[in-house]
């Protein structure tokens, strides 16, 4: 509105961005930056103002992109090896969308390579650091854009959450972090890493914002066979201001962080304060759901990495003797270890003798998994749950140990093998100022109301 008003130009606004990113260039945040184009598209939203013309909702806005959303913006590396001389000829849905609003791209963020990772140290470019605490992980695999958000460097970044990806960086990162119901806003244009949970969704510093971003971006999109109408622009009429919140007993219980538990406590008193019904019960099924997602998940990373030959696009070896050794040496140089140990499981899971005794199984415990949230849901509105069993951890603490890094997605994954919308909230720091979210979780569809109901907590709780 001020850009439209001329009250501040497009360019300042730019302008302000970049210098940011270059203020909080040791934090690692970006693969890339688009100084001169981005001033130029800025430049062109204010000659369009200057002339009465008109412009977008999101004019002269600026705004970062991870590094896996294709665009012809800079080189599209999902910070791998592999990836790192591609220059895409297409612009992803999503992205496109927002820029036809007059967004503008300031740059690229990083992430954990191919978005494989919960702490954003899988990158080729190296590791993002935390917002707050420089020895800490920035959470992944968003970890980038989180952090760009969280310092101020843009008012929201895009992001994509396959079994957290979003939820659990903004949560270490104090945040408002948004996944979608799946099939809402169109993965056309992004690089892919398991088909079945990947959706796209912001940071942002309110609901309200992410509110707006949902309302231009989603919707069907004939290039990607897997969107859904446009429920979410569809008003459904004004629904009770008091909700009934469902507390899961597993989730709170001393496998979580104490900080967290507090946190969890506090929030649940506000909204008991607020006039809304707090109900517990226990989710049995979301105990298998970790081990549900790391043998679905890689099966379909192996599946979807297995383009990635060093023959079409891409990093190719310069020490391949024939196309066998192309291949291999190719693949073998190009992909982080967590990418190579995903698609080893995936491969494994797959082969013959194997299929039916873990990745059969594992879908139909999916299918129960999905019977447990629509159980839920017939009991309350949302779920209030936490992102993630603890803060931020420090750099390196869990990159030897897979297991451990693996079970930081205990809380976040299910939303994703069920298709549920979930939104991470920041819930105040830690004493040594280490940030801590919880998520809200709705039914399929609710996202809408969703995210309006955390709209309207923040207002009441002041914030």
């Amino acid at each position: 509105m001020q850009i439209a008003t001329k009250e501040i130009t497009a360019e300042s606004l730019v302008r302000a961005a970049l210098d940011k990113a270059e203020e909080y260039k040791d934090y690692n945040i970006f693969t890339s930056l688009d100084k001169d184009g981005a001033l130029k598209k800025a430049k062109i939203i204010d000659e369009k103002i200057k002339n009465g013309e008109e412009v977008g909702k999101l004019a002269g806005v600026p705004f970062a992109i991870k590094d896996n959303f294709l665009s012809p913006v800079g080189n599209t590396t999902a910070s791998s090896k592999i990836l790192e001389p591609l220059k895409s000829p297409i612009t992803a849905t999503s992205v496109k969308k927002l820029e036809d609003e007059g967004a503008i791209i300031i740059g690229r963020t990083n992430l954990d390579s191919f978005a494989h990772g919960s702490s954003t140290e899988n990158s080729y470019f190296g590791p993002t650091l935390n917002s707050h605490d420089k020895t800490r992980v920035a959470g992944g695999s968003s970890g980038g854009s989180a952090v760009a958000v969280a310092l101020g460097i843009v008012p929201f970044a895009t992001g994509t959450d396959t079994g957290g990806s979003i939820r659990q960086p903004a949560s270490f990162n104090g945040v408002y972090g948004f996944k979608p119901t799946y099939g809402t806003i169109s993965r056309y244009g992004v690089v892919a890493m398991a088909s079945s949970t990947d959706c796209i969704g912001f940071f942002a510093n309110s609901a309200e914002d992410i509110d707006l971003l949902m309302s231009i971006t989603s919707g069907r999109d004939p290039k990607d066979m897997t969107t859904l109408p446009d429920y979410y622009n569809i008003e459904t009429g004004k629904s009770s201001d008091i909700k009934t919140i469902g507390i899961i007993k597993d989730f709170n219980n001393d496998s979580v962080a104490p900080e967290i538990r507090e946190a969890l406590k506090k929030k649940i008193e506000e909204l008991k304060s607020a006039g809304h019904k707090i109900i517990e019960f226990d989710m049995p099924m979301l105990k298998y759901a970790l081990a549900v997602y790391y043998i679905v998940v890689p099966a379909e990373i192996s599946s979807n990495l297995s383009r990635h030959d060093g023959v079409r696009y891409g990093y190719r070896s310069s020490e391949a003797k024939d196309l066998d050794e192309v291949y291999g040496k190719s693949r073998s140089d190009g992909f982080m270890p967590e990418n190579k140990r995903r698609i080893m499981i995936g491969n494994f899971v797959l082969s013959s003798g194997f299929y039916d005794a873990y990745y059969l199984k594992a879908q139909q415990a999916r299918t129960l998994i999905i019977k447990e949230y629509e159980n839920a849901f017939s009991k309350c509105d949302f779920i209030l749950t936490p992102v993630a069993p603890n803060p931020a951890f420090k750099l390196g603490e869990k990159t030897n140990d897979p297991v451990a890094m693996y079970l930081e997605d205990v809380m976040s994954v299910p939303l994703n093998l069920a298709g549920v919308p979930g939104l991470a909230i920041p819930a105040g720091e830690t004493k040594d100022g280490l940030s801590l979210g919880l998520q809200l979780v709705g039914p399929r569809r609710s996202d809408r109301e969703l995210l309006r109901f955390a709209s309207n907590i923040a207002k009441k709780e002041g914030k």
